[in-house]
């Protein structure tokens, strides 16, 4: 059985599409990292895809800011991003540990 896993903060709806499009941006930069993608065809797609990601994100704060939102609220987002698994999904942006020869 699955662990349930803890309620996601109380976000503005601009903040949750602000979330999500964050974390789509992090897994097609995942995807595209040279240190961890395997194929030019799945990071070429990963490219094309980040384009629409970075407009989807660029457009929540765009709302969040029309809206009066100025303040981003740093661990009321922080928390929804570990409650999502974004500390996992953001390692694969990182470098992996050097192998020693």
């Amino acid at each position: 059985m699955v662990p349930e896993l803890p309620p996601l903060p109380a976000l503005t709806r601009a903040e949750g599409e602000f979330i999500d499009a964050y974390l789509a941006v992090v897994d097609q930069v995942g995807r595209i990292n040279p240190a961890r993608s395997t194929h030019t065809y799945g990071a070429l797609r990963a490219a094309q895809a980040l384009v629409s990601r970075a407009v989807a994100l660029k457009d929540a704060l765009t709302v969040m800011h029309q809206r009066g939102e100025s303040d981003v609220h740093v661990q009321t987002l922080a928390r929804a991003l570990r409650i999502l698994d974004g500390e996992r999904r953001s390692l694969r942006v990182t470098l992996p540990p050097s192998v020693t020869l």
